[in-house]
C-alpha cells in the first residue's frame, strides 16, 4: 500500500511576512519587495514539507488572507463585506458578496504554479480550491440566482482554475467542501456539491484529486452521498470527533477511492500523540479496505502560530513514515 503525506492547506504567515504585507497596505513597502518577501517565506514552507519527507507540497498561500479572497479579487461581480467568524474557529474572512454572475478577470493558481512547482520537486505540488457549496453558502447572493445557480457559475470558474493549473505543473487539486460536515447539510445539499465537485475534478487530466471534509464528521446519509464523487480520494478530519470518525469509515471505507485521514492535529499547538496516531491509521486503512492512504492535518495549518506549524510539518512527515512501516509499501 502506497502512504503519502500532504498538508491540507494553507500556513501561518511569518512575524516578517506580516510586517511586509501590512506596510504594503499603508503604502510603505512597493509591490516588488512585498514580492520577494512573500517568495522568500514560500520557498521556507516548501522546504520544510520537502525536509519532512511530504508527498504534495502546498505553498502556504501566505499572502491570501483567507480561502476566498484571492478568487473574489479575481472575479468581477464580487466584492467583499464585513468579518465573520470561519466556522468555530478563532479565525475570521471577509464575506464575499454576489452582485451578478462572476467572470474572472485573472488566473490565480496558474502563475503560482508556474512560479512555486519548480521548487517543490522532487514532491508533487498541490493546489487547493474552495467548494462552490461551501464559497456559495459562506458568501451573500445578491446576484439574483438562486444559490444553486450561484455555486454553479463558481464550480465553471473554479474548473477553469484547475484545468489552467495542471496545464502549468500541478499534480494535486483538492476541491475543500467542509460545509459537507456540518450539522445542518442535507442530502441534497450533498448531492449538488458532489456533482459539483465531478464537474472541477473532471477537468484535472492526469493530477490526482482530492475532496477535503473537516471541521466535523460528515452525517451518514451525507457520506453516503460524498462517496458517489469522481476525486481519487477522499479526505477525512478523523481528531474532530474520532469515535463518529472510527465508525462512519469502519463500516462504510472510502468507497473505492483513495483515503486521505486528517490526523495531525492543526487546532492546538501542542505535538501528536504520534504511535496512538499510527494505531489509528492502521486500524481505518485495514478496516475500509483501501489500497491507498494519505495523511495530512486536520484543517489548515494557518489556525496556528507559525513556528507551530512547521513543528507540525515535522510531526506529518513522521507520522506517514510510521504508517508506511506498518502497512506501506
Amino acid at each position: 500500500m502506497r502512504v503519502w503525506a500532504s498538508p491540507l492547506g494553507g500556513y501561518p504567515r511569518s512575524r516578517v511576512v506580516r510586517r511586509a504585507l501590512r506596510d504594503y497596505e499603508r503604502g510603505l513597502l512597493g509591490y516588488g519587495e512585498l514580492e520577494r518577501v512573500v517568495g522568500e517565506a514560500t520557498a521556507v514552507i516548501i522546504g520544510s514539507q520537502l525536509s519532512s519527507g511530504v508527498s504534495y507540497v502546498v505553498d502556504g498561500m501566505v499572502d491570501w488572507h483567507d480561502m476566498f479572497r484571492p478568487f473574489v479579487e479575481s472575479w468581477r461581480n464580487v466584492t467583499v463585506s464585513g468579518l465573520l467568524r470561519y466556522f468555530d474557529n478563532n479565525f475570521f474572512y471577509r464575506i464575499p458578496v454576489f452582485t451578478g454572475e462572476p467572470e474572472a478577470n485573472k488566473l490565480v493558481w496558474a502563475p503560482r504554479v508556474r512560479r512555486y512547482a519548480p521548487l517543490a520537486e522532487p514532491s508533487g505540488f498541490k493546489i487547493v480550491v474552495p467548494g462552490p457549496i461551501t464559497f456559495t453558502l459562506m458568501s451573500t447572493n445578491r446576484s439574483g440566482y438562486s444559490d444553486s445557480e450561484l455555486a454553479e457559475a463558481i464550480a465553471r470558474l473554479l474548473a477553469g482554475e484547475v484545468k489552467a493549473a495542471v496545464e502549468a505543473g500541478a499534480s494535486m487539486v483538492q476541491v475543500d467542501e467542509p460545509i459537507l460536515t456540518d450539522p445542518d447539510t442535507t442530502r441534497d445539499m450533498a448531492v449538488l456539491a458532489v456533482e459539483l465537485v465531478n464537474s472541477i475534478v473532471g477537468v484535472a487530466g492526469g493530477a490526482k484529486t482530492v475532496l477535503a471534509l473537516y471541521f466535523d464528521v460528515p452525517k451518514s446519509d451525507v457520506y453516503d452521498v460524498i462517496l458517489d464523487v469522481k476525486a481519487n480520494c477522499i479526505s477525512v478530519d478523523v481528531m474532530d470527533a474520532p469515535e463518529r470518525a472510527l465508525k462512519l469509515l469502519e463500516s462504510k471505507g472510502f468507497g473505492g477511492h483513495c483515503g486521505v485521514l486528517g490526523l495531525i492535529n492543526s487546532r492546538v499547538i501542542y505535538d501528536d500523540p504520534l504511535d496512538k496516531l499510527v494505531d489509528l491509521a492502521v486500524s481505518i486503512a485495514r478496516s475500509s479496505g483501501v489500497e491507498e492512504l494519505g495523511v495530512t492535518t486536520t484543517t489548515w495549518l494557518d489556525l496556528i502560530p507559525y513556528s507551530y506549524s512547521l513543528r507540525k510539518t515535522h510531526l506529518l512527515g513522521v507520522l506517514s513514515s510510521k504508517v508506511s512501516e506498518r502497512i506501506g509499501g
